[in-house]
């Protein structure tokens, strides 16, 4: 059996006012990439269904290329959605996964960059921060792939 982190989370079951009981959850390469799965699909289909107001918030005119990533991630959060329900995460898929993680960071920061003069600040502060979780879930699924090549 693969094992990731371990986070002791405190549940409270209380005896008197003290909270007592601790639990550990596992967060295992399938967790994760359920993870990225569902924040993917969900960032997804914000962006198809408001494409209009994301531009407008971004400080741009144009839709269609907010709605084209939204589809992307669609696509993407299919694949990691079908990977993470896997019995074992099958190691190749899961670098491919990693490898357009790693991609997407990549493209965040040069779209930052190039169009520095051309977003808004709102914009620029949105896709960092979504460069900053996807770079997170690249290292955290990176970190379950080693550990799935140790337990093999």
């Amino acid at each position: 059996m693969v094992t990731g982190w371990r986070i002791k989370v405190l549940f409270p079951r209380t005896e008197g006012n003290i909270f007592v009981k601790k639990k550990t959850i596992m967060l295992t390469l399938k967790n994760v990439l359920l993870i990225n799965a569902l924040s993917s699909g969900a960032t997804g289909a914000l962006l198809i269904l408001f494409a209009n107001p994301v531009a407008q918030l971004f400080g741009v005119e144009q839709s269609a290329p907010f709605w084209a990533v939204g589809l992307f991630l669609v696509v993407f959060a299919g694949i990691v959605l079908s990977e993470s329900r896997q019995q074992t995460p099958r190691p190749k898929r899961v670098q491919f996964i990693i490898g357009l993680d790693v991609t997407w960071v990549i493209g965040s920061f040069l779209t930052t960059a190039s169009l520095y003069s051309t977003l808004s600040f709102t914009g620029q502060l949105l896709i960092t921060a979504v460069a900053v979780w996807v770079a997170a879930m690249a290292f955290l699924q990176n970190r379950g792939l080693k550990r799935l090549s140790l337990v093999r």
